[in-house]
């Protein structure tokens, strides 16, 4: 009898997540996926199960600002990290560029897919402008520094969230705007520093 306790034990743990900023803390079975505590434990319904096995990224999630499909992460790997989901990326009542360019652009139909359309292009703009290149990017040498974030790059980037209404077109175009918002945001910084000074 105290070998079986032993081992119902050993399958769960209590953990602390830290999701859109604020600590949850929940017991969950070792096998329970980031998804599925999301989903069924914390009532986060916004990052959508599609294909539960990785290839539609319809639950894509941001893990400490880089982003990762749910439903292959393990809740108790992701204890210590930054979870941010659909639920946590707009700032109070203003949206996050990415949103306002998704719903400006149409970048959606169905909308199942686009809580973690949104999330992939998120963590897609910020690896860009951080140089990371794509399978597409002619010269991926560090000093070339960024590529053009072209409609190709952005298909590339974003070929991980499959859109089962078509809204391909729509999406490269909410992912280019957002983008060069970012960049345009970035390149005003600067100027409003020296004006302060």
């Amino acid at each position: 009898m105290r070998k079986k306790q032993l081992m119902a034990l050993s399958t769960s743990s209590v953990i602390t997540l830290k999701i859109n900023g604020e600590k949850h803390t929940l017991p969950v079975d070792h096998r329970t996926t980031l998804l599925d505590a999301l989903r069924e434990r914390l009532d986060l319904t916004g990052t959508k199960k599609g294909c539960d096995q990785g290839q539609c990224g319809a639950c894509t999630v941001l893990l400490d600002g880089r982003r990762s499909v749910a439903c292959l992460q393990l809740a108790v790997t992701a204890e210590g990290r930054e979870i941010t989901t659909i639920e946590g990326v707009a700032d109070g009542e203003r949206l996050h560029p990415v949103q306002q360019a998704f719903l400006e652009l149409d970048g959606y139909q169905c909308g199942y897919c686009t809580p973690g359309q949104i999330c992939a292009a998120i963590g897609v703009i910020e690896e860009h402008a951080a140089g990371w290149p794509s399978a597409v990017t002619e010269d991926v040498r560090p000093e070339a520094g960024p590529p053009d974030l072209t409609a190709e790059e952005i298909r590339e980037r974003m070929s991980g969230n499959l859109c089962r209404c078509g809204a391909y077109v729509s999406i490269v175009e909410a992912v280019a705007r957002a983008a060069q918002t970012r960049q345009d945001a970035a390149t005003a910084l600067p100027d409003a520093e020296e004006a302060v000074a």
